[in-house]
């Protein structure tokens, strides 16, 4: 499997609780590659978490700091990188995923509500109506989300490994050929 990719790097988008980092990891592991969620790297430089960073900067604060970790990463090879569901809102993010291959993971709002209902680690779920809330960042961020490689939709009763093996299964048919990158 792992020169299935040729060592290039793997992204996973989406929204906020579709599965990327736990997706990632089942990928990580069936590639034999490494696994990077840029929420983790960006908490780690930070020493602050997700909330706090959004309490403190604001999301254009975030932001800015999601783009940094993103150019960073771009330049290693064999990652399976797991981002934050807004990281397609920026046009310079897009240079940086273009460098690999792009997964949308898209899950049926109902479904990512229902996981994250309990969630109190998401700023942007901090509403009056989080499903309502969910909704609308999906539709404004749809058009940006298929502009992916991969789109791969949930289907209901599916487990994070059968994703991964559809993911796998659907990569070698949207592989351009080395000699174009």
């Amino acid at each position: 499997m792992s020169n299935l990719l040729q060592g290039v790097n793997l992204y996973l988008i989406g929204m906020m609780g579709v599965g990327k980092t736990t997706i990632g990891r089942l990928l990580t592991k069936e590639l034999g590659y490494r696994f990077v969620d840029t929420d983790d790297v960006i908490a780690q430089a930070t020493g602050k978490s997700i909330n706090q960073i959004f309490a403190e900067e604001g999301e254009a604060g975030f932001r800015q700091l999601e783009s940094d970790v993103l150019s960073q990463v771009c330049a290693f090879t064999k990652l399976t990188i797991a981002t934050g569901g807004g990281i397609v809102l920026r046009r310079e993010n897009w240079g940086y995923l273009h460098h690999g291959l792009i997964v949308w993971l898209d899950v049926p709002v109902e479904i990512i509500y229902s996981r994250l209902a309990e969630d109190t680690t998401r700023p942007l779920l901090q509403d009056a109506d989080p499903k309502g809330k969910l909704r609308s960042l999906l539709e404004q961020r749809t058009p940006l989300y298929s502009q992916a490689d991969l789109h791969i939709t949930e289907r209901e009763g599916d487990t994070p490994e059968d994703i991964a093996k559809r993911i796998l299964e659907a990569i070698p048919g949207v592989l351009k050929p080395q000699a174009s990158r």
